[in-house]
């Protein structure tokens, strides 16, 4: 009886269905049959529910989502895009479409905590619209991405450069051995590292989304498009989709950062490749690096960063990783460029310079590996550096060449490591901060100069240095067989040595007692060069051996002593002549204290002894010249140009 109870039941329920079927296109059809059923006991009273809802309580979501497909899938045909030529109608068409992706993202996150159901039907479709709708996205930032990138003409990022505060100067690298390899200053010499002009270390990075270098001024993308990217990454990830949302938008900023290498003149090396390079091709792009990593972090960097920060300001893990993507690239290859020279000191304070602000820009954990690697390279720089500088030293301490430079001139060896030197002070902060970071000790001088102790590391370096290039300088000396010509040398390479301390930020490095102790020795040279050139022909004007007076000195002796005195001073004169004192002041100063020996000691001796002489025949064969003749002669010393004696005495004499 209970079992066809309740079959009973069933087909009065079906009947019921079949029947709201049937009239659920009219309100007052379906208002009757409310009214119709109340009056029946509670068995039917479900009925009411499929009368006022004849779809059950998904119809309200079968709505929301068709209408939301239909766009999603017209769309996906790609009939929007390819049919729509005007921009606003395109901009109308994407704000419905997002309209469309936001009632699908909304239906999927109901159906998820089952707040409409559990309809696997509506769900299964939903995901299919949301996946369609993804792809479409990631198309769409693609195209946005690509199409609005702002790329600085080539001409115009370097001729802003140029004018701007972080031109290069005109100094340029020669081709070279040894450590660093060469370059040109006003003498023409050989250096050792290159010299940059100053930058702008207070430079700002320019307006938003944008960045700035002195004149150079521009958006890294079109500031227009920006909320568009925003809106379609808030979608993706709101959908679960930031993974391929990251990858498109990393990958697309990638290929840009390639071209802005591209346009600074960085190209993709390996360690191995850079090797391989010859020096002045090496040189130029070290150049292109020291200037690159400053407007990569500066201004490319900074505006991709920034650039990340709005269009991922709903996540703040996944901005950082997308900038993390975007950028470790380039600055990976600019750091191996960097890894495979250690030895230029441009690099070391190029990166120095701008480590802080990577540190800033890959600060979060995601980015601690471009972290790690700047300090790795910097740490490797500073080790070279500390290398090369040892090198360079026991370079010029091995320094044995065996042939004299002619004319006792400046050694080649001098030049060379005094402009070493002298741009190597430019990098005197640097050098102090890894010295002592890596050294930890401060006694490396070999030289009693001063208290060595109180001097800065780069400053007891250098004094080391200069103390091995004077020591070497001495050995080299002893090359000419000539002692007067091993003080002339002598003094040649220790003003020279002197000049480049006193007019460079040397001295102020090494002091004044180092400048007035070299012009002591300077001094000492001097009165040595003297003694050795000029004592014998002095000798021949002294009394001794001709008499006891002027009245009965011996007319014989008197002849070989001004034969001998004539024939001494051709000689010198003759080989002195050849002699090179580049320094002008230096020359005349010699030329002087000669006058002031040789002058005196011959007018006097003329004054005895002459007038015992003028009066015999072939008196001029002895007394070839007077003092005023002497006089100009000694001006033509150390001309660099070897000249004879006209012999013929003047008349009147």
């Amino acid at each position: 009886m209970a079992a066809t109870t309740v079959e009973g039941e069933d087909r009065v329920l079906a009947a019921a269905q079949q029947i709201v079927k049937s009239l659920n296109t009219s309100k007052a059809s379906t208002d009757d049959m409310l009214l119709i059923f109340s009056s029946f006991d509670n068995r039917l009273s479900n009925i009411t529910s499929l009368i006022s809802d004849p779809r059950g309580s998904n119809s309200r979501v079968d709505d929301r989502f068709e209408e939301a497909e239909k766009v999603i899938l017209r769309w996906d045909s790609g009939g929007e895009r390819k049919g729509d030529g005007d921009q606003n109608r395109w901009e109308d068409n994407l704000t419905e479409y997002f309209d469309a992706v936001d009632e699908v993202i909304q239906l999927t996150e109901e159906l998820a905590i089952g707040e409409n159901g559990n309809d696997s039907e509506i769900a299964d479709r939903a995901e299919s619209a949301l996946q369609l709708a993804m792809s479409k996205l990631e198309d769409e930032l693609r195209h946005i991405l690509i199409q609005n990138t702002v790329t600085p003409d080539s001409e115009k990022l370097h001729g802003s450069i140029r004018r701007g505060s972080m031109s290069l100067s005109s100094m340029s690298f020669a081709d070279g051995g040894g450590v660093g390899g060469g370059g040109g200053d006003a003498d023409g010499e050989s250096v050792g590292f290159g010299s940059f002009g100053e930058e702008d270390r207070g430079s700002e990075y320019g307006h938003e989304r944008g960045a700035s270098l002195g004149d150079l001024s521009f958006d890294v993308i079109e500031p227009e498009c920006v909320e568009l990217l925003k809106e379609i990454a808030d979608r993706m990830i709101r959908s679960g989709y930031e993974k391929e949302c990251c990858q498109v938008y990393s990958s697309v900023r990638r290929d840009v950062l390639d071209e802005y290498m591209s346009v600074l003149g960085v190209e993709r090396l390996s360690i191995e490749e850079v090797q391989r390079i010859d020096w002045n091709s090496l040189d130029e792009k070290m150049k292109k690096w020291v200037q690159a990593i400053k407007i990569m972090t500066r201004v490319l960097l900074a505006g991709e960063k920034r650039l990340c920060d709005e269009v991922f300001s709903e996540s703040e893990l996944i901005r950082e990783v997308c900038f993390i993507e975007t950028a470790k690239g380039c600055v990976m290859q600019l750091l191996n460029f960097g890894e495979a020279l250690f030895r230029i000191l441009d690099m070391y304070d190029a990166l120095a310079e701008v480590a802080p602000e990577l540190e800033v820009l890959f600060g979060d954990e995601s980015g601690e590996l471009v972290c790690m690697e700047v300090k790795g390279v910097l740490t490797g720089l500073g080790e070279a550096a500390i290398g090369t500088f040892a090198e360079f030293e026991n370079a010029v301490k091995g320094e044995t060449s065996k042939k004299p430079i002619q004319g006792g001139e400046i050694h080649p060896m001098c030049r060379y490591v005094m402009n070493y030197v002298k741009l190597l002070v430019d990098y005197s902060d640097s050098l102090n901060g890894i010295l002592e970071n890596f050294e930890g000790e401060s006694g490396h001088s070999n030289s009693d100069d001063g208290n060595s102790e109180s001097m800065t590391p780069i400053a007891q370096r250098l004094l080391s240095l200069l103390t091995t290039l004077e020591s070497n300088l001495e050995e080299k000396s002893k090359l000419y067989e000539d002692n007067a010509m091993q003080y002339i040398f002598l003094m040649n390479n220790i003003l020279y040595i002197v000049q480049k301390v006193k007019d460079s930020e040397i001295r102020t490095i090494l002091g004044d007692q180092w400048v007035r102790k070299r012009r002591g020795q300077i001094r000492q040279y001097a009165t040595s060069y003297l003694r050795a050139a000029w004592s014998k022909v002095l000798s021949c004007l002294k009394d001794e051996g001709i008499g006891n007076s002027a009245s009965n000195a011996s007319k014989m002796a008197l002849k070989e002593r001004f034969k001998n005195f004539n024939a001494c001073f051709e000689d010198i004169y003759r080989i002195q002549t050849a002699w090179k004192v580049p320094d002008a002041q230096l020359r005349e100063e010699l030329r002087i204290s000669i006058s002031e020996k040789v002058l005196p000691a011959y007018r006097s001796f003329m004054g005895r002894f002459g007038s015992q002489l003028e009066s015999g025949r072939h008196a001029g064969k002895y007394i070839k010249y007077n003092p005023e003749d002497l006089e100009n002669y000694l001006l033509d010393l150390f001309e660099g140009t070897p000249a004879i004696l006209n012999h013929m005495r003047r008349k009147g004499t």
